[in-house]
């Protein structure tokens, strides 16, 4: 629950005329380069087949990428190579987003990861001072005073998730206009500082009342309950995290963005930290099988739900007809853009997944589950 919570808390296509197919490809002198057209300001369309410009065009640059840069987002630059000789195209071919979980070590700065490292030292201490100590933090007065409301933990926990998640999504809704304001790193320190020891009172209570609700079932002595629950908290923490990929920006130490992903895990579904976060309340659910369980695990899902219709909001805000290439491809439902046609997965879509950030999820996923005692530990110290 902890590590879940910490860190989880990321249409229509071009009508098929020629005329829509901006950014075309022109030539210049030299027959092995292309440019883009300067004149031109809308997206490739997605159909070649409606231009004729464009297979002349493939068939004379053969193994040359296509570069298409988005007007509204002069930093999002993405590639895409087309085979003229094959039968059909795919839609999906073209990424207009961006490539996620990308790492490339040969562009990483010591100096960034060792400010990373003073940034989360500085952060965890000035959090243990403020909210989690008992003696001079907030946290426990906090968590008393939502408490006072109902004798009830299941009304207490679905009280602290609801705060968490009218702060936690409302500075989201909030920043277009606070960046503008305060600047995009001040902003991330602000949207940081307010929701993280909000998570951490609502983890710390979950875990020390987890047992205390009214018990409405009890598998955890059944056959392959254990491993089945298992399996699904390990799944669930590859669809959490997609938005931590780049730490160096939840740090703010790289200047934070609001990324339009597309390949990973976007492909399977366009909101994996809803998926994620509802396979790990089920999982949960199944295995405590009490009240409490079922109240947080309501609490989370409704506020990961209406986290699709926010995002996918700002998105559109934010990226225009960039997102709706993307959002006409991908799919809310796992899978579902997959079996319907309408997003084409390339051969070698496991490649997408044998990156280092998805080893680090690994790695963490693991640690997390084995400090599972520690984290108990220290929860139940603090009373809350």
């Amino acid at each position: 629950m902890a590590s879940s919570f910490l860190l989880s808390s990321t249409t229509s296509f071009p009508s098929n005329h020629h005329h829509s197919s901006p950014f075309l490809p022109t030539r210049t002198s030299n027959s092995n380069f292309i440019r883009l057209n300067p004149k031109r300001t809308r997206p490739f369309h997605n159909k070649f087949n409606s231009s004729p410009t464009i297979p002349f065009l493939l068939s004379s640059c053969r193994g040359f990428d296509l570069v298409r840069t988005s007007i509204r987002n002069p930093d999002l630059v993405r590639t895409s190579i087309r085979n003229p000789d094959a039968e059909t195209e795919q839609d999906s071919s073209l990424v207009v987003g961006e490539d996620s979980a990308a790492f490339e070590l040969g562009q990483q700065k010591l100096s960034s990861w060792l400010y990373f490292s003073i940034i989360l030292g500085t952060v965890l201490f000035v959090l243990n001072v403020a909210w989690i100590d008992n003696s001079s933090g907030f946290g426990k007065a906090f968590v008393e005073a939502v408490s006072t409301v109902s004798d009830s933990h299941e009304v207490v926990m679905l009280i602290l998730i609801f705060i968490f998640a009218c702060v936690h999504s409302g500075l989201a809704s909030l920043r277009d206009s606070g960046e503008k304001l305060i600047g995009e790193r001040a902003f991330r320190v602000l949207f940081a500082g307010i929701s993280l020891p909000l998570a951490v009172s609502t983890i710390v209570y979950f875990i020390n009342h987890r047992y205390d609700g009214v018990q409405l079932w009890q598998l955890q002595s059944t056959s392959g309950i254990h491993e089945l629950v298992w399996i699904s908290n390990f799944i669930s923490f590859f669809f959490l995290y997609p938005s931590t990929f780049n730490l160096l920006e939840v740090a703010a130490v790289d200047k934070p963005k609001l990324h339009l992903w597309e390949t990973g895990i976007i492909r399977i579904t366009r909101h994996p930290q809803m998926v994620g976060q509802v396979m790990w309340c089920l999982a949960h659910t199944i295995w405590i099988g009490n009240s409490v369980a079922i109240a947080a695990s309501i609490g989370l899902i409704a506020h990961h739900l209406f986290g699709v219709w926010n995002g996918d909001r700002r998105l559109a805000l934010r990226y225009g007809e960039d997102f709706e290439l993307v959002k006409g491809r991908t799919s809310v439902v796992p899978f579902a853009a997959i079996i319907d046609g309408r997003q084409k997965l390339p051969k070698d879509f496991y490649k997408e997944f044998i990156r280092v950030p998805y080893l680090a999820i690994t790695a963490l996923t693991l640690g997390a589950y084995f400090a599972h005692p520690l984290m108990q530990a220290a929860s139940f110290r603090l009373h809350w």
